[in-house]
């Protein structure tokens, strides 16, 4: 894609811990708004999942950081979420793989991976505008987004989210071994030196818990009209 950006484009960034449901949200709202979307999560576990093919290690930063600039991602908002083409082809469940997920929080905690992505992910906004989902959107990559949301969710709610997500896909998954991951992720993700995983200070707070998809779009959208 052209890294051709338009700095006034509107941003509305939508962060959260794995698991929270930002993939489906955003795209939900980039299709309400009709604008663009990013899946920064995707970004991070495309380049993990060329570090296993390639049996690069997740400690090696120059054998990393060489495999950020040999990307080619287009983002699509998709009816369950966000649908992510790698060099022209589809990739989604080779990006959602349990492996691929667990190598990209590690990957993601690499300060010189974060900063090897930032103008790769910047590159992303245009008008009419963006859409993005991650860790860090609103606090780091587009820290003067319009509309900045934090979307959250119990880690019990949030495994039990995936275990379903895997077994209707129908692989074989342990719910047990799903929540420490996640438990382990989430640690990890706000206790890393770089970017850690918290609201921005501007922030609307979600916890999507016991909220219906529906219900969160309409809530962000809500937002988005407040703000925006």
């Amino acid at each position: 894609m052209s890294t051709s950006r338009v700095a006034n484009a509107p941003v509305v960034t939508i962060d959260g811990p794995s698991g929270a449901g930002k993939g489906a949200v955003s795209a939900g709202v980039a299709r309400r708004l009709g604008w663009h979307v990013l899946d920064s999560g995707a970004v991070y576990r495309a380049v993990a999942a060329a570090a296993l093919d390639r049996a690069i290690a997740a400690d090696d930063e120059s054998g990393l950081t060489a495999l950020c600039e040999d990307l080619d991602l287009v983002f699509e908002a998709a009816p369950a979420g966000i649908s992510v083409r790698l060099n022209g082809s589809p990739v989604d469940d080779r990006l959602r793989q349990e492996e691929v997920s667990v190598m990209s929080s590690k990957v993601a905690s690499i300060p010189a991976v974060r900063s090897a992505l930032l103008d790769f992910q910047r590159s992303y906004r245009r008008l009419p505008g963006l859409v993005a989902d991650g860790r860090d959107m609103g606090t780091v990559v587009f820290p003067d987004a319009s509309c900045k949301v934090f979307l959250d969710a119990s880690v019990e709610e949030r495994a039990n989210r995936r275990y379903k997500q895997l077994k209707d896909k129908g692989e074989n998954v342990n719910f047990l071994r799903l929540f420490r991951d996640l438990e382990a992720r989430d640690r990890r993700d706000r206790e890393r030196t770089v970017s850690p995983t918290v609201p921005a200070e501007d922030a609307f707070v979600i916890d999507s818990t016991s909220m219906t998809l529906k219900t969160v779009i309409e809530n962000v959208l809500a937002v988005v009209r407040q703000r925006v």
